[in-house]
């Protein structure tokens, strides 16, 4: 049981590090241009995904398995992430 909490902390700990990464970006250049809403949409984003993982490793115990619905999960990452950065498919949730 400590194990898998600590795997908890560490998720939200590497997800608040990642959203530190742009918010002291925006201190030092105004090419990154981060509101609010951008920090809780990534952040639910990343925090979703991790936990997501943290469910895959708990509950499946064949370790094929285990690669790829974490890999499905991490695609699904990077693909919503691309679409709301640049807007691959043209969706309306698309940046600008």
């Amino acid at each position: 049981m400590v194990t898998q909490n600590k795997r908890l902390i560490g998720i939200v700990l590497t997800v608040v590090g990642l959203l530190l990464i742009p918010l002291i970006a925006m201190q030092f250049t105004s090419e990154v241009d981060w509101d609010l809403r951008d920090f809780v949409i990534m952040g639910i984003l990343l925090l979703g995904t991790g936990l997501a993982a943290e469910l895959v490793l708990r509950k499946v115990k064949n370790t094929e398995s285990r690669l790829v619905l974490i890999g499905l999960i991490l695609l699904a990452l990077f693909l919503i992430w691309a679409e709301l950065a640049v807007g691959i498919f043209g969706t309306p949730f698309a940046g600008s």
